[in-house]
């Protein structure tokens, strides 16, 4: 793609989340082309699913959590893990983290996320490429909905524990059937507004859990 960001402010509104009123995000709306566009027609375009064109629930909670809570990322650096838009990221640059890596696998999406930053007036670094199985060099990280399905589940959850012995470790949780059961603490929870066309319903019970660490 030429110009990512062209395209991304072309296909998205500024908004806010409706848990984070404090920043604003290019997102899809009802009324822009992205949400409207078809999966066949976005592979024509090649482009993934815009995941990164929402505030998904479990990003809204990080977020929300953040910044209500400044002091659990002040002064730390922090990797917002599957980022989307950078939601949870851009949290931590307002609260006062040193450092805000952001990674996910869809190129768009780092666009997104510095796009967004700059929208705010903060600072992300982006993190290319698959992270699983590699220990970040920072003190906490962040993932939004990650538990989405068996496949996926399985490789993350003994990575996260992993990575959890060196240091925190949040994962948001929308009530996905394959999320962590046990070894997690749970710091937040909340019923939060999504989308019949995201989610089929309109709320999602959502949490926000410390992963512990897996015996050495």
């Amino acid at each position: 793609m030429k110009d990512p960001a062209a395209f991304i402010i072309s296909q998205t509104s500024i908004e806010t989340a409706p848990l984070v009123s404090e920043l604003r995000l290019h997102l899809a709306t009802e009324i822009t082309p992205i949400w409207q566009a078809t999966e066949s027609h976005l592979a024509e375009m090649n482009i993934e699913p815009p995941f990164w064109a929402f505030a998904w629930p479990g990003s809204q909670l990080l977020a929300r959590w953040i910044l209500d809570h400044p002091e659990s990322v002040r002064d730390k650096r922090v990797l917002d893990f599957a980022c989307g838009g950078g939601l949870a990221g851009l949290a931590c640059a307002k609260a006062g983290a040193s450092e805000v890596l952001v990674n996910d696998i869809d190129p768009l999406a780092l666009d997104a996320a510095q796009l967004n930053a700059t929208l705010n007036g903060l600072r992300v670094k982006p993190l290319q490429g698959d992270q699983i199985g590699k220990v970040p060099p920072v003190d906490l990280l962040l993932c939004g909905d990650v538990c989405y399905n068996q496949q996926m589940a399985d490789r993350i959850i003994p990575w996260l524990r992993r990575c959890a012995q060196d240091m925190e470790v949040w994962v948001a949780d929308p009530s996905r059937p394959y999320a962590p059961k046990d070894g997690i603490d749970i710091l937040s929870s909340a019923t939060l507004p999504t989308t019949m066309e995201l989610e089929g319903k309109t709320t999602r019970e959502t949490r926000l859990c410390r992963i512990l660490p897996q015996p050495r």
